[in-house]
């Protein structure tokens, strides 16, 4: 009997959980660079308070996207009980969850030394009120003297999320682009790159102290390698579509025909950002505008990354 193969789009995850993993990841990552940049690169109080603030508020609200597509849905308030990972252990959702609220957890504490330390937080009135309350006062000397403790356990979460969000949708064997072995390392990749080029825009702005160029050039080189990783990756997979089942080489008809993808993603969010990069690494700017344009194009294509991952997902199935 012949059997024709027929095959439909998702569309119940979109732009809102391409939202949700494109700032799980970015904030996860940022809070780990941070942190790490802090312990052993350099002590570094303002670095340490806009990337764990913007870390954490990029978690809540990635995670605000989530839990409002399933208010309705006692899950919610399974995935927040840390239980959940002994009762459903195959749940990366879970795991996803529990790792990015102990992030923020960690990240808020490993930040709080340098809030008190700072004259800036004392102005806004309700951080006023609570920075100077002996048991804040407390907690923070605690983890002032275990410093590094906290700060790895805030690196082992982030790292934990970073690597959740390729998980998550490789946990769906339906649809070939997402349930394949390169997606938790091209979302890893991806994380970690946007988190460099998200520091890059906050030193290169709002912190902007002449002493850390050190610091920015070691997350240039960083993101170039990163980028190229991301390009290795992305050849893997077409490699991988291209050979694959119907589901899989729908689905790179969807993305590798769109200019969305390959021009604006491939193009502008991958390859135009590491030729930057690569001037910048190895002949250097005399402004920093390519750095910024580089930072700012790697930040869109970590979206477009999600967004045509959500947009291309395809079921095949006998009809």
């Amino acid at each position: 009997m012949e059997v024709n193969m027929t095959y439909a789009t998702q569309d119940i995850w979109t732009w809102w959980i391409a939202i949700y993993l494109y700032f799980g990841g970015l904030g996860a990552a940022t809070l780990a660079v941070t942190f790490l940049t802090d312990m052993y690169l350099k002590p570094h109080r303002h670095l340490v308070i806009w990337g764990a603030g913007a870390g954490v508020v990029l978690l809540a609200l990635g995670s605000m996207m989530l839990f409002g597509h399933l208010l309705d849905k006692p899950a919610v308030l399974a995935v927040l009980n840390p239980l959940i990972l002994f009762r459903k252990p195959d749940a990366w959702i879970a795991w996803g969850t529990q790792f990015i609220i102990w992030m923020m957890v960690w990240g808020v504490l490993y930040a709080l030394p340098y809030v008190r330390e700072t004259e800036f937080p004392r102005k806004v009135p309700l951080i006023k009120g609570l920075i100077d309350r002996p048991f804040v006062v407390t907690i923070a000397k605690l983890v002032q003297r275990f410093h590094r403790t906290v700060g790895w356990l805030a690196v082992i979460n982030g790292v934990g999320v970073a690597v959740y969000t390729g998980l998550l949708l490789q946990s769906f064997p339906a649809v070939a682009l997402w349930h394949n072995p390169a997606v938790p390392l091209l979302f890893t990749v991806s994380a970690f790159s946007t988190a460099m080029a998200f520091l890059l825009l906050l030193m290169y702005t709002l912190i902007n102290d002449q002493a850390d160029e050190h610091i920015r050039v070691l997350y240039e080189r960083i993101d170039l390698v990163l980028i190229a990783g991301e390009l290795v990756l992305l050849f893997s997979l077409y490699q991988y579509l291209k050979n694959g089942s119907e589901s899989a080489v729908r689905s790179l008809q969807l993305l590798w025909n769109d200019y969305g993808w390959v021009i604006g993603f491939i193009g502008f969010g991958l390859i135009v950002p590491f030729l930057l990069e690569l001037k910048g690494v190895t002949r250097g700017w005399s402004t920093r505008v390519p750095i910024l344009t580089a930072s700012v194009l790697v930040l869109g294509g970590g979206y477009l990354l999600r967004h045509y991952f959500m947009y291309a997902g395809v079921y095949a199935y006998p009809w």
